[in-house]
């Protein structure tokens, strides 16, 4: 209700200004101006008669009945609007709110739909904050701890790296081990979580690992040129989280923690002497982890990949990335370059310049 009485009792009653009457009211000085304004008008004068109440006026102030207090509203149901929202990257609130609409014609207008439905987000889950649509993102990175591998003739001990990547919509988790942290280990790695999922996502979230990314940036860091033709090869985007910004890539986070708990842990007690023999372990651990059921909700990671992410992802290529290295070379006077301890010529007007090779395992190519 307007406190309108209390306006009219400052102002005539104690001989207050329009600014301390507003800021004693907590109203604004044009509402205060307005009420007073109307008053004078409606002839209306302080004191009021005891059969003045607040409807009388309500209606001698602004001509008629105050408006009666709206009914209760059917309430969206916005837990199941968010995870259609997560399953179809393309739906808006705005057809959202118009299918609630044709079910509940006398429903909330669009603005407090979109008012309710950020109010609801609010209160969820830390989990909850970051959006993540489905087929969208891939959060990759390598575990911190490692894992041993003996050997049978009781050479030195070689410790294997723990790759893991995380669909962000689903939680569904990739995880395999590599003889090192290299350029071919990382890049190996992707091609075989892409079979894994037997698809492509639109983006790719990796650390800013030296294996990556040449040049860590906060807003434009420099991808290695393998690592972006394996992008291109794919049709992915490849977006580097931001350097001490561990928000950026959580479910990273969250998914390394969770293979150290449940695979590096839980094979702390066994020997292993191959890559091979300690992967198919980790294979039996992993899928483990995508079918185990989730405390908080029905359903697993596996289950959320299958009705979620796999059907938002892109089909893979024809053909898996051909893994290439990427050096530079000066042009000698003889117009030859030396690469791999051996010699190739290029045109002769390129001596002294600098340029580029890229070698696969059957193809060199020089570029200027």
């Amino acid at each position: 209700m307007r406190k309108i009485k209390e306006v009219l009792r400052l102002r005539f009653e104690l001989g207050l200004g329009l600014r301390a009457i507003a800021r004693s009211c907590s109203i604004g000085l044009g509402t205060a101006h307005e009420y007073l304004q109307r008053a004078e008008a409606a002839g209306v004068t302080w004191p009021l008669g005891e059969d003045w109440d607040e409807n009388r006026l309500e209606a001698a102030l602004f001509g008629g009945p105050p408006r009666p207090r709206p009914a209760v509203l059917p309430m969206p149901d916005f837990a199941e609007l968010h995870r259609q929202k997560q399953l179809h990257p393309h739906l808006t609130q705005q057809l959202l709110w118009e299918e609630y609409r044709q079910a509940n014609p006398d429903g909330y207008r669009y603005s407090r739909f979109c008012g309710l439905y950020q109010r609801w987000r609010r209160k969820q889950d830390v989990v909850l904050r970051q959006e993540h649509k489905a087929g969208e993102k891939l959060f990759v990175d390598w575990a911190g701890d490692t894992i041993p591998i003996y050997d049978p003739r009781g050479g030195p001990i070689q410790q294997a790296h723990l790759f893991v990547a995380v669909l962000g919509a689903s939680s569904y988790t990739y995880a395999e081990v590599t003889p090192d942290e290299q350029l071919a280990s990382w890049i190996g790695a992707h091609v075989r979580a892409f079979e894994f999922f037997q698809g492509t996502p639109k983006l790719v979230v990796p650390d800013n690992t030296k294996t990556g990314v040449t040049k860590a940036c906060r807003y434009d860091p420099d991808l290695n040129p393998t690592y972006q033709e394996m992008a291109m090869h794919y049709g992915i985007g490849v977006v580097p989280a931001r350097p001490y910004r561990p928000r950026d890539k959580a479910k990273a986070e969250s998914g390394v923690l969770l293979a150290e708990r449940w695979i590096i842990a839980a094979l702390r007690n066994r020997k292993f002497f191959s890559i091979e023999e300690l992967n198919q372990a980790i294979r039996e651990l992993r899928d483990r982890i995508n079918q185990r059921p989730f405390r908080k909700r029905e359903g697993s990671r596996a289950s959320e990949f299958v009705t979620m992410d796999k059907p938002a992802l892109n089909p893979l290529p024809a053909e898996p990335f051909d893994l290439s290295q990427w050096s530079r070379a000066r042009v000698n006077i003889d117009y030859h370059i030396a690469f791999d301890t051996n010699y190739y010529s290029v045109p002769y007007n390129l001596v002294h310049d600098l340029v580029e090779v890229r070698s696969t395992t059957t193809t060199i190519e020089i570029f200027y």
